[in-house]
């Protein structure tokens, strides 16, 4: 009895620790990387409901609890085939006693078994573990088969209460299993089962029971416990965050719609997308066509806007169209453009580069200064491009 109440007491001492673990409990994981195993450890007061020999009873009708004592015991481990359902098996051991000074006779029953159930968690599955990381449910349900051994020693006879004689039970199990974590990986179980057997020919005090009650016997099960998950995890099973499915999916979208987004950018403010421009450097309130590049109905290097512009204020201005030309070559706005490694320009700087042969054509006795500048990506001595200056 003093290893019962030390084991209890080992167990509620466990609870110190909840305001101790500070676990990232928002962290979310794959399902499939979510612990499936877990131990199982319980300590607690079984009691044979029905059925009795007139004369023997379980509990104490003269108190609320009925004398609560510790006499049911259980070990095994459960697998969690998805984060909500799975299986267990446990073995347990029952020492069904009268209590002393209620009333009843003297006798003891003791109870070997082996149950296999399925197991869902009821949190996951109604959605709570999205309010607490904490505190969970779990919901079981099985198959259990006994060992019945009576140690009822009879005043007169041990024949009476078949002293030593041993058979099987077996019948259904079903029980909830509040749960506390009080670590990362550790959590405290208060477990209530019922079981209802189906083959039974003793009576709890290990006499026959009457054939109109014979096969049929129920017990009932409150055990105090502990589980531990473990799993490449570092968190307890029943507790973690499970990743929605589609989270993914949903990455995948905003990331995509990222790329849209920075797709959809216009760097020149020319009105179209930086991904359908094909000049994207346009200058800034120069009308350009649905492909992003400045009009240029003529064809002669030059924006029309600015052709305009320049004809209007230079041709007036300075008074010759040689001065115009001479400007737009001097100013930068006439360059030719090459690719990485390549020693052809560039389809968009032919127009460009006909523009100067046209000025040079028209102007024999002109000369230009052609200026380079090297490729920051290519091998050094590469021309990355070119202006123009006329002289």
């Amino acid at each position: 009895m003093k290893k019962i109440t030390f084991l209890t007491l080992l167990l509620v001492s466990f609870t110190s620790f909840y305001g101790q673990e500070k676990a990232n409990d928002s962290e979310e994981i794959d399902a499939a990387d979510n612990n499936k195993w877990t131990l199982e450890l319980s300590v607690g007061q079984g009691k044979g409901v029905r059925p009795y020999k007139v004369g023997y009873y379980s509990s104490d009708p003269g108190t609320f609890l009925g004398k609560p004592q510790a006499n049911s015991f259980s070990a095994g481990a459960r697998y969690m085939f998805t984060p909500v359902v799975g299986i267990r098996s446990l073995l347990h051991y029952n020492d069904f006693k009268n209590i002393p000074d209620n009333g009843s006779k003297e006798y003891e029953m003791q109870e070997i078994g082996l149950s296999f159930e399925a197991v869902v968690n009821a949190s996951r599955l109604l959605g709570l573990n999205d309010l607490t990381s904490r505190f969970g449910v779990l919901a079981h349900a099985g198959i259990r088969v006994d060992r019945m051994k009576s140690k009822t020693k009879d005043e007169f006879s041990y024949q009476d209460h078949n002293y030593n004689i041993s058979e099987y039970n077996g019948g259904i199990v079903i029980g909830l299993t509040p749960q506390v974590r009080i670590l990362k990986r550790l959590a405290l179980t208060l477990d209530v089962s019922v079981q209802n057997n189906y083959r039974q020919h003793f009576n709890w005090d290990g006499s026959y029971s009457e054939p109109d009650k014979n096969l049929n016997g129920q017990t009932v099960t409150t055990s105090l416990g502990l589980s531990y998950s473990f799993g490449k995890n570092n968190m307890h099973g029943d507790f973690t965050k499970i990743r929605p499915k589609n989270s993914g999916d949903l990455d995948g979208i905003e990331k995509r719609l990222g790329d849209i987004e920075t797709q959809l950018d216009d760097t020149d403010k020319d009105g179209v997308p930086d991904y359908l421009d094909q000049e994207n450097n346009s200058v800034a309130g120069v009308a350009v066509d649905t492909r992003g590049k400045m009009v240029d109905v003529n064809r002669n290097g030059v924006p029309d806007e600015m052709e305009r512009y320049l004809d209007t204020t230079y041709t007036t201005k300075e008074g010759t169209e040689k001065g115009m030309v001479e400007k737009l070559i001097n100013d930068g706005y006439i360059a030719a453009y090459f690719d990485t490694n390549k020693s052809q320009a560039t389809n968009e700087s032919t127009e460009g580069i006909d523009f100067i042969l046209t000025y040079l054509r028209n102007n024999p006795t002109a000369t230009v200064d052609i200026v380079g500048h090297a490729d920051e990506i290519g091998k050094s001595g590469n021309a990355g491009g070119g202006r123009r200056r006329a002289g």
